[in-house]
């Protein structure tokens, strides 16, 4: 008779999450986790069979935070889109490191795609068709984890920052770097969201020709 399974795929999700929030990715292996939940290698493999697995484990777990619930749709659309991105980058911005396993298993999560879901019938509902709806979706993705990843590998009060803006041969560039000093993460994501949701409101007329 099989031993009874003791260990839910919650429970292993945390313990990987918890190796990679400490080692980084490089610290998620199956005698890490083995560790963590207090096994022997061999016997996490009669719950998981592979690192992949572990991997879509804990990108399932993040993003169980995220809501995938329609916002209020009496809301502009632009305000809405705002929502839905805002949500993805809370859930997601709490582990920065999981941003790599997130690309490359988006799509076999079922809550990114959910996400995803809203996200579309809001830009549809926007008049945003065919490809431009595409890479508007594309582009939303795409802006969510490069803002995550550059507040994480280098924010703007950052010390890249301070280097350039002592640079007097990149005078332009150390004059902007000085500037951005003063501005906070919140209000860069903000503010390059809200330019973009701009530059999608400008677009959803019909196309012309060149």
């Amino acid at each position: 008779m099989p031993r009874p399974r003791s260990l839910t795929p919650t429970t292993l999700a945390t313990a990987a999450l918890a190796a990679i929030d400490r080692d980084g990715l490089a610290g998620l292996t199956m005698r890490t986790v083995a560790k963590e939940v207090g096994m022997s290698t061999m016997g996490l493999y009669r719950y998981v069979t592979d690192r992949a697995e572990l991997e879509q484990l804990v990108v399932d777990l993040v993003l169980s935070q995220v809501d995938t619930a329609p916002p209020d749709p009496s809301a502009p659309w632009t305000d809405r889109a705002t929502a839905m991105v805002r949500r993805l980058r809370g859930a997601v911005g709490t582990h920065p490191l999981v941003i790599p396993l997130i690309v490359a298993h988006r799509h076999r999560s079922e809550r990114l795609l959910g996400w995803s879901e809203t996200l579309v019938g809001i830009l549809k509902e926007a008049g945003l068709d065919g490809s431009r709806r595409v890479v508007a979706l594309r582009c939303l993705l795409a802006y969510v984890i490069g803002a995550l990843q550059f507040d994480h590998l280098g924010p703007l009060a950052g010390p890249g920052t301070s280097v350039i803006a002592d640079l007097p041969e990149f005078p332009l560039m150390a004059e902007t770097a000085r500037e951005a000093r003063g501005v906070d993460a919140e209000a860069e994501f903000d503010d390059g969201l809200a330019a973009i949701l701009r530059g999608m409101e400008y677009g959803r007329g019909p196309r012309t020709a060149d």
